[in-house]
Protein backbone atom coordinates (compact mmCIF):
# COMPACT_ATOMS: atom_id res chain seq x y z
CA UNK A 1 0.00 0.00 0.00
CA UNK A 2 0.96 3.64 -0.46
CA UNK A 3 0.59 5.90 2.58
CA UNK A 4 -1.04 9.27 1.99
CA UNK A 5 -0.80 12.15 4.45
CA UNK A 6 -3.88 14.38 4.69
CA UNK A 7 -2.46 17.06 6.96
CA UNK A 8 -1.38 14.57 9.61
CA UNK A 9 -4.17 12.08 8.95
CA UNK A 10 -2.61 8.94 7.45
CA UNK A 11 -4.41 6.78 4.91
CA UNK A 12 -3.24 3.75 2.96
CA UNK A 13 -4.31 3.31 -0.66
CA UNK A 14 -3.58 0.76 -3.37
CA UNK A 15 -2.32 1.90 -6.78
CA UNK A 16 -1.99 0.05 -10.05
CA UNK A 17 1.77 0.44 -9.97
CA UNK A 18 2.09 -1.71 -6.85
CA UNK A 19 -0.87 -4.03 -7.50
CA UNK A 20 -0.71 -4.63 -11.23
CA UNK A 21 -3.23 -5.97 -13.70
CA UNK A 22 -0.93 -8.97 -14.13
CA UNK A 23 -1.23 -9.72 -10.40
CA UNK A 24 -5.00 -9.39 -10.65
CA UNK A 25 -5.06 -11.82 -13.58
CA UNK A 26 -3.03 -14.35 -11.58
CA UNK A 27 -5.32 -14.15 -8.54
CA UNK A 28 -8.47 -14.44 -10.67
CA UNK A 29 -7.22 -17.04 -13.18
CA UNK A 30 -9.22 -19.91 -11.66
CA UNK A 31 -12.30 -17.82 -10.89
CA UNK A 32 -15.42 -17.41 -12.98
CA UNK A 33 -16.89 -13.95 -12.43
CA UNK A 34 -20.55 -13.45 -13.24
CA UNK A 35 -21.80 -9.91 -13.62
CA UNK A 36 -25.44 -10.09 -12.63
CA UNK A 37 -27.21 -7.19 -14.26
CA UNK A 38 -25.94 -5.45 -17.41
CA UNK A 39 -26.92 -1.97 -16.30
CA UNK A 40 -24.62 1.04 -16.16
CA UNK A 41 -22.15 -0.37 -13.60
CA UNK A 42 -22.47 -3.98 -14.76
CA UNK A 43 -21.70 -3.12 -18.34
CA UNK A 44 -18.71 -0.93 -17.53
CA UNK A 45 -17.11 -3.26 -15.00
CA UNK A 46 -17.55 -6.39 -17.11
CA UNK A 47 -16.18 -4.78 -20.27
CA UNK A 48 -13.16 -3.44 -18.38
CA UNK A 49 -12.46 -6.86 -16.86
CA UNK A 50 -12.81 -8.55 -20.24
CA UNK A 51 -10.39 -6.06 -21.75
CA UNK A 52 -8.02 -6.77 -18.86
CA UNK A 53 -7.99 -10.48 -19.63
CA UNK A 54 -10.23 -11.68 -16.79
CA UNK A 55 -12.84 -14.42 -17.37
CA UNK A 56 -16.30 -12.85 -17.13
CA UNK A 57 -19.79 -14.03 -17.97
CA UNK A 58 -23.00 -12.00 -17.96
CA UNK A 59 -26.28 -12.78 -16.24
CA UNK A 60 -29.06 -10.75 -17.82
CA UNK A 61 -32.72 -11.53 -18.40
CA UNK A 62 -34.21 -11.18 -21.88
CA UNK A 63 -37.78 -10.21 -21.08
CA UNK A 64 -39.79 -7.04 -20.62
CA UNK A 65 -37.90 -4.02 -19.34
CA UNK A 66 -34.69 -6.06 -19.12
CA UNK A 67 -34.57 -6.92 -22.84
CA UNK A 68 -32.84 -3.69 -23.78
CA UNK A 69 -29.93 -4.58 -21.50
CA UNK A 70 -29.80 -8.09 -22.94
CA UNK A 71 -29.69 -6.66 -26.47
CA UNK A 72 -26.94 -4.25 -25.41
CA UNK A 73 -24.90 -7.17 -24.06
CA UNK A 74 -25.24 -8.99 -27.39
CA UNK A 75 -24.24 -5.81 -29.20
CA UNK A 76 -21.14 -5.61 -26.97
CA UNK A 77 -20.03 -9.08 -28.05
CA UNK A 78 -21.25 -11.33 -25.24
CA UNK A 79 -22.37 -14.63 -26.76
CA UNK A 80 -25.58 -16.36 -25.69
CA UNK A 81 -24.83 -19.74 -24.17
CA UNK A 82 -21.09 -19.01 -23.92
CA UNK A 83 -20.63 -15.75 -22.05
CA UNK A 84 -24.25 -14.58 -21.78
CA UNK A 85 -26.88 -16.40 -19.73
CA UNK A 86 -29.96 -15.84 -17.66
CA UNK A 87 -29.12 -14.32 -14.33
CA UNK A 88 -29.74 -17.54 -12.41
CA UNK A 89 -27.70 -19.67 -14.82
CA UNK A 90 -24.76 -17.25 -14.76
CA UNK A 91 -24.84 -17.19 -10.97
CA UNK A 92 -24.74 -21.00 -10.85
CA UNK A 93 -21.63 -21.08 -13.06
CA UNK A 94 -19.71 -18.40 -11.14
CA UNK A 95 -17.37 -18.49 -8.19
CA UNK A 96 -17.58 -14.71 -7.79
CA UNK A 97 -21.03 -13.24 -8.27
CA UNK A 98 -21.12 -9.49 -8.95
CA UNK A 99 -24.53 -8.46 -7.65
CA UNK A 100 -24.96 -5.27 -9.66
CA UNK A 101 -28.70 -4.94 -10.01
CA UNK A 102 -30.46 -1.90 -8.60
CA UNK A 103 -31.01 -1.89 -4.84
CA UNK A 104 -34.66 -2.78 -5.35
CA UNK A 105 -33.66 -5.42 -7.90
CA UNK A 106 -31.27 -7.00 -5.41
CA UNK A 107 -34.01 -7.33 -2.84
CA UNK A 108 -36.37 -8.88 -5.39
CA UNK A 109 -33.89 -11.40 -6.85
CA UNK A 110 -31.95 -12.27 -3.69
CA UNK A 111 -33.73 -15.60 -3.02
CA UNK A 112 -32.72 -16.90 -6.47
CA UNK A 113 -29.14 -15.66 -6.17
CA UNK A 114 -28.79 -16.99 -2.64
CA UNK A 115 -29.81 -20.45 -3.84
CA UNK A 116 -26.81 -20.53 -6.21
CA UNK A 117 -24.19 -19.75 -3.54
CA UNK A 118 -21.72 -22.53 -2.81
CA UNK A 119 -19.19 -22.81 0.00
CA UNK A 120 -16.14 -20.73 -0.92
CA UNK A 121 -17.94 -18.47 -3.39
CA UNK A 122 -17.69 -14.69 -3.19
CA UNK A 123 -20.62 -12.28 -3.31
CA UNK A 124 -19.54 -8.91 -4.68
CA UNK A 125 -21.30 -5.56 -4.42
CA UNK A 126 -20.55 -2.05 -5.67
CA UNK A 127 -22.58 -0.47 -2.88
CA UNK A 128 -23.16 -1.51 0.70
CA UNK A 129 -26.89 -0.75 0.61
CA UNK A 130 -28.35 -4.27 0.63
CA UNK A 131 -26.04 -5.53 3.37
CA UNK A 132 -26.23 -2.48 5.64
CA UNK A 133 -30.01 -2.33 5.47
CA UNK A 134 -30.48 -6.12 5.54
CA UNK A 135 -33.37 -5.77 8.00
CA UNK A 136 -35.27 -4.12 5.15
CA UNK A 137 -33.76 -5.81 2.07
CA UNK A 138 -33.54 -9.31 3.62
CA UNK A 139 -30.15 -9.79 1.92
CA UNK A 140 -28.34 -11.92 4.53
CA UNK A 141 -25.46 -13.95 3.04
CA UNK A 142 -24.59 -17.40 4.39
CA UNK A 143 -21.49 -17.62 6.60
CA UNK A 144 -19.45 -19.89 4.30
CA UNK A 145 -18.82 -17.33 1.53
CA UNK A 146 -16.79 -14.15 1.11
CA UNK A 147 -18.72 -10.88 0.94
CA UNK A 148 -16.74 -8.07 -0.68
CA UNK A 149 -17.27 -4.67 -2.28
CA UNK A 150 -15.58 -2.35 -4.75
CA UNK A 151 -17.45 0.94 -5.11
CA UNK A 152 -16.29 3.17 -7.99
CA UNK A 153 -16.62 6.87 -7.15
CA UNK A 154 -18.56 7.69 -10.26
CA UNK A 155 -21.15 6.39 -12.68
CA UNK A 156 -20.56 3.35 -14.85
CA UNK A 157 -20.25 5.70 -17.81
CA UNK A 158 -17.22 7.30 -16.15
CA UNK A 159 -15.81 3.90 -15.12
CA UNK A 160 -15.72 2.83 -18.76
CA UNK A 161 -14.70 6.20 -20.22
CA UNK A 162 -11.82 6.69 -17.79
CA UNK A 163 -10.62 3.14 -18.43
CA UNK A 164 -10.54 3.70 -22.18
CA UNK A 165 -8.65 6.95 -21.62
CA UNK A 166 -6.10 5.11 -19.49
CA UNK A 167 -6.75 6.97 -16.24
CA UNK A 168 -9.24 4.91 -14.25
CA UNK A 169 -11.72 6.08 -11.64
CA UNK A 170 -10.96 5.92 -7.93
CA UNK A 171 -12.82 3.27 -5.93
CA UNK A 172 -13.31 2.29 -2.31
CA UNK A 173 -13.17 -1.35 -1.24
CA UNK A 174 -14.36 -3.30 1.78
CA UNK A 175 -14.59 -6.81 3.18
CA UNK A 176 -17.77 -7.64 5.09
CA UNK A 177 -17.07 -11.34 5.47
CA UNK A 178 -13.90 -13.38 4.84
CA UNK A 179 -14.79 -17.06 4.95
CA UNK A 180 -12.07 -18.40 2.66
CA UNK A 181 -9.07 -16.31 3.70
CA UNK A 182 -8.94 -15.08 0.08
CA UNK A 183 -11.36 -12.16 0.37
CA UNK A 184 -8.65 -9.49 0.48
CA UNK A 185 -6.87 -10.81 -2.62
CA UNK A 186 -10.17 -11.21 -4.43
CA UNK A 187 -11.45 -7.71 -3.70
CA UNK A 188 -8.17 -5.99 -4.58
CA UNK A 189 -7.80 -8.01 -7.77
CA UNK A 190 -11.29 -7.14 -8.97
CA UNK A 191 -10.80 -3.51 -7.97
CA UNK A 192 -7.77 -3.31 -10.24
CA UNK A 193 -9.35 -5.44 -12.97
CA UNK A 194 -12.37 -3.14 -13.31
CA UNK A 195 -9.96 -0.28 -13.98
CA UNK A 196 -9.76 1.64 -10.70
CA UNK A 197 -7.27 4.49 -10.62
CA UNK A 198 -6.54 3.69 -7.00
CA UNK A 199 -8.33 1.83 -4.20
CA UNK A 200 -8.95 3.13 -0.70
CA UNK A 201 -10.33 1.08 2.20
CA UNK A 202 -13.71 1.64 3.78
CA UNK A 203 -16.48 -0.37 5.43
CA UNK A 204 -19.87 -1.36 4.03
CA UNK A 205 -21.48 1.04 6.50
CA UNK A 206 -19.27 4.04 5.72
CA UNK A 207 -19.58 3.54 1.97
CA UNK A 208 -23.35 3.38 2.18
CA UNK A 209 -23.78 6.38 4.47
CA UNK A 210 -21.38 8.57 2.46
CA UNK A 211 -22.83 7.41 -0.87
CA UNK A 212 -26.45 8.12 0.01
CA UNK A 213 -25.54 11.45 1.59
CA UNK A 214 -23.42 12.48 -1.40
CA UNK A 215 -26.05 11.59 -3.99
CA UNK A 216 -28.74 13.52 -2.18
CA UNK A 217 -26.30 16.30 -1.36
CA UNK A 218 -23.46 17.90 -3.30
CA UNK A 219 -23.22 15.35 -6.11
CA UNK A 220 -26.80 15.56 -7.35
CA UNK A 221 -29.65 16.81 -5.17
CA UNK A 222 -28.05 19.89 -3.66
CA UNK A 223 -26.31 21.08 -6.82
CA UNK A 224 -29.54 20.69 -8.84
CA UNK A 225 -31.54 22.60 -6.25
CA UNK A 226 -28.98 25.40 -5.89
CA UNK A 227 -28.77 25.82 -9.66
CA UNK A 228 -32.55 26.10 -9.93
CA UNK A 229 -32.68 28.64 -7.10
CA UNK A 230 -30.02 30.91 -8.61
CA UNK A 231 -31.42 30.63 -12.15
CA UNK A 232 -34.93 31.49 -10.95
CA UNK A 233 -33.65 34.49 -8.97
CA UNK A 234 -31.84 35.87 -12.01
CA UNK A 235 -34.86 35.35 -14.27
CA UNK A 236 -37.22 36.98 -11.76
CA UNK A 237 -34.94 40.02 -11.80
CA UNK A 238 -35.06 40.47 -15.56
CA UNK A 239 -32.04 38.50 -16.78
CA UNK A 240 -32.41 36.58 -20.03
CA UNK A 241 -32.47 32.75 -20.10
CA UNK A 242 -29.09 32.76 -21.84
CA UNK A 243 -27.50 35.02 -19.24
CA UNK A 244 -29.08 33.20 -16.31
CA UNK A 245 -27.99 29.77 -17.58
CA UNK A 246 -24.45 30.84 -18.44
CA UNK A 247 -23.91 32.46 -15.05
CA UNK A 248 -25.45 29.50 -13.22
CA UNK A 249 -24.40 26.35 -15.08
CA UNK A 250 -22.25 26.89 -18.15
CA UNK A 251 -19.46 28.82 -16.46
CA UNK A 252 -19.35 26.28 -13.63
CA UNK A 253 -19.24 23.15 -15.79
CA UNK A 254 -17.14 24.48 -18.66
CA UNK A 255 -14.61 26.55 -16.73
CA UNK A 256 -14.53 26.75 -12.95
CA UNK A 257 -15.07 23.08 -12.01
CA UNK A 258 -12.24 22.18 -14.36
CA UNK A 259 -9.92 24.50 -12.44
CA UNK A 260 -11.03 22.85 -9.19
CA UNK A 261 -10.31 19.46 -10.75
CA UNK A 262 -6.81 20.51 -11.75
CA UNK A 263 -5.51 21.94 -8.47
CA UNK A 264 -8.28 22.48 -5.93
CA UNK A 265 -10.74 25.15 -4.82
CA UNK A 266 -8.12 27.63 -3.62
CA UNK A 267 -6.39 27.50 -7.02
CA UNK A 268 -9.68 28.14 -8.77
CA UNK A 269 -10.30 31.16 -6.54
CA UNK A 270 -6.82 32.48 -7.36
CA UNK A 271 -7.59 32.26 -11.08
CA UNK A 272 -10.71 34.42 -10.86
CA UNK A 273 -11.07 38.17 -10.55
CA UNK A 274 -10.51 39.92 -7.24
CA UNK A 275 -14.15 40.96 -7.15
CA UNK A 276 -15.24 37.33 -7.62
CA UNK A 277 -12.73 36.06 -5.08
CA UNK A 278 -13.67 38.53 -2.32
CA UNK A 279 -17.38 37.98 -2.83
CA UNK A 280 -17.09 34.19 -3.01
CA UNK A 281 -15.03 33.97 0.16
CA UNK A 282 -17.56 36.10 2.03
CA UNK A 283 -20.60 34.14 0.83
CA UNK A 284 -18.96 30.71 1.12
CA UNK A 285 -19.38 30.69 4.90
CA UNK A 286 -22.99 31.86 4.65
CA UNK A 287 -23.90 28.99 2.34
CA UNK A 288 -21.93 26.55 4.51
CA UNK A 289 -23.64 27.62 7.74
CA UNK A 290 -27.06 27.68 6.09
CA UNK A 291 -26.79 24.19 4.62
CA UNK A 292 -24.91 22.40 7.43
CA UNK A 293 -28.10 21.71 9.45
CA UNK A 294 -29.70 20.33 6.29
CA UNK A 295 -26.77 17.95 5.76
CA UNK A 296 -26.91 16.88 9.42
CA UNK A 297 -30.58 16.04 8.99
CA UNK A 298 -29.88 14.20 5.73
CA UNK A 299 -27.15 12.08 7.33
CA UNK A 300 -29.40 11.16 10.26
CA UNK A 301 -32.15 10.01 7.86
CA UNK A 302 -29.63 7.94 5.90
CA UNK A 303 -28.23 6.20 9.00
CA UNK A 304 -31.68 5.56 10.45
CA UNK A 305 -32.78 3.76 7.29
CA UNK A 306 -35.60 6.21 6.52
CA UNK A 307 -34.09 7.13 3.14
CA UNK A 308 -33.78 3.43 2.34
CA UNK A 309 -37.41 2.81 3.26
CA UNK A 310 -38.50 5.61 0.92
CA UNK A 311 -36.35 4.32 -1.96
CA UNK A 312 -37.65 0.76 -1.71
CA UNK A 313 -41.23 1.91 -1.22
CA UNK A 314 -41.17 4.16 -4.29
CA UNK A 315 -39.35 1.64 -6.49
CA UNK A 316 -41.91 -1.04 -5.58
CA UNK A 317 -44.77 1.08 -6.96
CA UNK A 318 -45.98 -0.56 -10.21
CA UNK A 319 -46.06 2.91 -11.80
CA UNK A 320 -42.52 3.74 -10.63
CA UNK A 321 -40.78 3.79 -14.00
CA UNK A 322 -43.44 5.96 -15.59
CA UNK A 323 -43.50 8.30 -12.58
CA UNK A 324 -39.71 8.56 -12.74
CA UNK A 325 -39.77 9.40 -16.43
CA UNK A 326 -42.47 12.00 -15.84
CA UNK A 327 -40.42 13.63 -13.08
CA UNK A 328 -37.21 13.63 -15.11
CA UNK A 329 -39.08 14.95 -18.14
CA UNK A 330 -40.38 17.79 -16.02
CA UNK A 331 -36.79 18.75 -15.17
CA UNK A 332 -35.68 18.42 -18.79
CA UNK A 333 -38.57 20.54 -20.01
CA UNK A 334 -38.03 23.29 -17.45
CA UNK A 335 -36.92 26.63 -18.84
CA UNK A 336 -33.46 26.35 -17.30
CA UNK A 337 -32.61 23.03 -18.93
CA UNK A 338 -34.26 23.97 -22.24
CA UNK A 339 -31.95 26.99 -22.14
CA UNK A 340 -29.11 24.54 -21.46
CA UNK A 341 -29.93 22.51 -24.55
CA UNK A 342 -29.76 25.67 -26.65
CA UNK A 343 -26.53 26.91 -25.05
CA UNK A 344 -24.81 23.53 -25.50
CA UNK A 345 -25.78 23.47 -29.17
CA UNK A 346 -23.89 26.74 -29.65
CA UNK A 347 -20.59 25.49 -28.22
CA UNK A 348 -17.80 25.44 -30.81
CA UNK A 349 -17.37 21.96 -32.26
CA UNK A 350 -14.09 20.30 -31.38
CA UNK A 351 -11.80 19.69 -34.30
CA UNK A 352 -11.15 16.06 -35.08
CA UNK A 353 -7.49 15.04 -34.78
Amino acid sequence: MVELDFGGIKENVITRSEFTVKQAQEILKNEVIATLGYGIQGRAQSLNMRDNGVKVIIGQENTGFHKRYFDLAVEDGWVLGETLFSMEEAAKRATIKQFLLTDAGQRATWPKVKATLKTGDALYFSAGFSIVYSQITRVVPPKDIDVIMVAPKGSGTSVRRNFLQGSGINSSFAIYQDSTGKAEDRVKAIGIAIGSGYLFPTTFENETYSDLTGERGVLMGAVAGIMEAQYNTLRENGHSPSEAFNETVEELTQSLIRLVDENGMDWMFNNCSETARIGALRWRTRFRDCTKPLFDSLYELVVSGEETRIVLEKSADPNYRQNLQDELQKIGNSEMWRAGTTVRSLRPKQKKT
